[in-house]
């Protein structure tokens, strides 16, 4: 029964997807198609991962005092809960947001909230991610933790000013440049026994995808699911392939990636479930909950000489074979240093 009801469920939904999209090509019709059952099939394993380790998800926060963290975002969402757990582990924080004006409610309510500072950073711009840098940098010559986490899922196709996918360079290419950036500062707080960390906030969301090489833009065919997944799946492979390339300069800096769960946030404003709040409050993670693996990646000891993890629930999650695929990863740090205008032999050493 079950087998027939699977199939005659697929098949309505095939037939109502063919109907709304008749008008494209085949091939990408197939194409889309493919993307939305594997998303949806990516979401279902990560909504299955959390009910299985909730019991795993959990972090004692240690006293960080005299600790340096920057985060991307962190004015809503799981970047507040994040905000809000490094602030009660007595780390100094500066967020990286479009309206610093924002986070001064944060600073007047929120636990050691005179710890937290604000500038002004719009990842849709290279420009503002330099800025940006360059004020932090001079305020903060050291830097303990960096937490890439802001972003954005789906929505219309967009370029950016620097000419860029909106999902690739918002949840990965300007936080590449960023952290080129902010890497001198990061090796300079770095020690043997406790290097400065760099965590790459992603999704399960990057297990259908891959690295569009020939069309990094996807102007040929743009499908904003796929674009979400190769946006999501080159944080994974930066964060692979970065920490490989630090440990070869024995420099005291590792990289982890995080997919914090599935979580009730605004970040599914352009997807069906925003039209069913209640599923989302049964089903989906709390902010709390979601800030809770990533804060493990910041503080976790064990976790010291495994950089280059992916983490989900606070344990090592299952990522897709594409990711660790050295010769992808390398193509992707040359695109990345290409479509940023970084020497690649002078990365992090600006």
């Amino acid at each position: 029964m079950f087998v027939i009801t699977t199939i005659t469920i697929a098949t309505f939904a095939a037939a109502t997807y063919w109907i709304m999209n008749r008008h494209k090509p085949l091939k990408h019709l197939l194409s889309d198609f493919r993307y939305m059952l594997d998303m949806q099939g990516a979401g279902a394993g990560g909504l299955i991962d959390d009910w299985i380790n909730i019991r795993r998800n959990k972090i004692e926060l240690p006293d960080a005092s005299r600790k340096i963290a920057v985060i991307t975002g962190g004015a809503r969402g799981i970047g507040t809960e994040v905000v809000r757990g490094l602030l009660k582990a007595n780390v100094t924080v500066i967020m990286g947001i479009r309206k610093p004006d924002a986070a001064k409610k944060m600073m007047e309510t929120m636990e050691n909230g005179k710890n937290l500072h604000a500038f002004s950073l719009d990842l849709q711009s290279q420009k503002s991610v330099k800025e940006f840098a360059n004020c932090v940098t001079k305020e903060f010559p050291e830097i303990n933790y960096l937490i890439n986490n802001a972003g954005i899922m789906y929505g219309d196709y967009k370029l950016t000013e620097d000419g860029i996918e909106s999902q690739f360079a918002v949840n990965h290419l300007n936080h590449f440049y960023l952290t080129h950036l902010l890497l001198p500062a990061l090796k300079k707080a770095g020690r043997v026994e406790e290097p400065s960390r760099v965590v790459n906030v992603s999704s399960c969301g990057h297990y259908p995808g891959k690295i569009f090489f020939d069309d990094i833009n996807m102007k040929e065919h743009y499908n904003t699911i796929a674009a979400y997944a190769q946006s999501k799946l080159a944080q994974i492979m930066t964060a692979r392939y970065l920490n490989k390339l630090l440990d070869s300069q024995d420099a005291n800096v590792k990289f982890y990636s995080v997919h914090p769960g599935i979580v009730d946030t605004d970040l599914f404003e352009n997807t069906t479930f925003n039209k069913l709040p209640w599923l989302k409050k049964i089903f989906f993670k709390t902010p709390e909950k979601g800030a809770t693996p990533i804060l493990f990646a910041c503080f976790n000891k064990n976790i010291v000489e495994r950089g280059g993890l992916y983490i989900s629930n606070c344990i090592e999650g299952i990522s897709n074979r594409y990711s660790k695929n050295i010769d992808h990863q390398k193509k992707l740090f040359d695109i990345s240093c290409e479509l940023t205008g970084i020497d690649p032999d002078k990365f992090g050493k600006n």
